[in-house]
């Protein structure tokens, strides 16, 4: 039996999902980071992309976040997010209107919403997008 560590994803609204993993994939502000079993503990902040988690027997499930903390202790992983959702939970139609909605007030500077609030769901946008585009594409497999 492979080695494994219990990963947790907590958004602000709920628990997004519980469970052991082989491997955890996180988005940090310097770069990817891959949490295995017996990882060295470690606190860091995460940017708006995917977490992967690879459970035993190697199934991976898709999570898109909106950045968050990624903490580590010696037995567990928890990713505490703003935001947070399952790939195969994405409303595609939604998420390309936020997306547009987004980009159209970033190149008008539109005072419906500040600049930092357009960012932020410019990039949550964008990871639901590519979270729905692994899910696709492993789905082929």
């Amino acid at each position: 039996m492979a080695s494994t560590i219990r990963c947790d994803i907590v958004s602000a609204e709920q628990e997004i999902f519980h469970g052991d993993a082989e491997l955890v994939v996180a988005t940090g502000e310097i770069g990817e980071l891959g949490i295995a079993p017996k990882h060295a503990p470690l606190i860091t902040r995460l940017k708006p992309g995917k977490v992967v988690v690879t459970l035993p027997g190697g199934e991976q499930l898709d999570f898109a976040i909106s950045g968050g903390i990624l903490e580590v202790q010696p037995t567990v992983v928890t990713v505490l997010a703003d935001t947070a959702v399952r790939a195969q939970d994405i409303d595609e139609a939604a998420v390309r209107a936020a997306k547009e909605e987004a980009e159209r007030i970033l190149s008008k500077k539109d005072p419906k919403m500040s600049m930092e609030e357009a960012q932020a769901q410019l990039a949550m946008s964008i990871a639901q997008l590519s979270a729905l585009e692994r899910l696709r594409k492993n789905m082929k497999h």
